[in-house]
């Protein structure tokens, strides 16, 4: 995918890092990522994707803009309360990079839907806030052969990890296999906005590490970070032989 003169100068400080390059470039522009979920997690992440030069970016979220958001959602202000929150970030995306495609899903994800939101896009990246729609979209991913990155936040931990489905690998119910009782989110355990933020913009970091093959080793395993400790932990993730995804 060609890069115009203006692109070169918008990217050119990453352009001119010797393992990025015009090809490099060319291939961000070129993916397609879609973010599930755009709450403290989406909204860097979408930020971080649009200032890097990602040609097309999903954004799927059919919640409104509410106050308590403003501490960690970034993207959304004072003036966005009460609107849908992928049409103002749909809009907000568009001034970072006016090129950018993006496709906006006012919806849920559930079991109906999941396989026609994904299906066009190379990398999901999923931030949504319960373990059901987590494991959902883990077994779809795993379905369509995708590259899934996902992380979480509470309180003031985070983790992240990433399958790429196009190879033999475990998966989220290889450690997960059913969904736990109590859901573990910023809703019931609350959550420190500078996590979001961090975690959020690891999953990006993840996305171009994952279109350029760079190899961070992230495959097979989780990192936790603390923000109180300043510390990442490594977490090996292996297949269960009695996934019921037979992964």
């Amino acid at each position: 995918m060609k890069i115009s003169n203006k692109e070169y100068q918008k990217f050119s400080k990453q352009i001119i890092l010797k393992k990025i390059g015009i090809i490099g470039q060319q291939k961000l522009k070129s993916a397609k990522v879609l973010v599930l979920g755009m709450g403290g997690l989406g909204c860097p992440l979408s930020i971080y994707l649009a200032s890097l030069g990602i040609g097309t970016i999903g954004i799927v979220d059919n919640d409104k803009v509410e106050l308590s958001n403003l501490n960690r959602q970034i993207i959304y202000n004072i003036n966005d309360l009460g609107k849908y929150k992928v049409d103002v970030a749909k809009n907000k995306i568009k001034l970072i990079n006016k090129n950018i495609i993006i496709k906006s899903h006012k919806i849920r994800v559930n079991k109906n839907n999941i396989e026609k939101i994904i299906k066009n896009f190379d990398i999901v990246c999923d931030g949504t806030d319960n373990f059901k729609t987590r494991l959902l979209v883990n077994d779809h991913a795993l379905k369509q052969k995708k590259i899934l990155i996902s992380a979480a936040v509470s309180g003031f931990d985070g983790h992240i990890f990433k399958f790429n489905f196009k190879k033999k690998t475990p998966c989220y119910r290889c450690f997960l296999p059913e969904i736990p009782e109590q859901n573990n989110n910023c809703e019931s355990e609350g959550v420190i906005p500078t996590i979001t933020g961090i975690m959020g913009t690891l999953q990006a970091n993840e996305v171009v590490n994952s279109i350029l093959n760079f190899n961070s080793n992230m495959e097979k395993k989780m990192i936790v970070f603390n923000s109180i400790k300043m510390n990442f932990r490594s977490i090996h993730l292996s297949r269960n032989k009695n996934c019921s995804n037979k992964c």
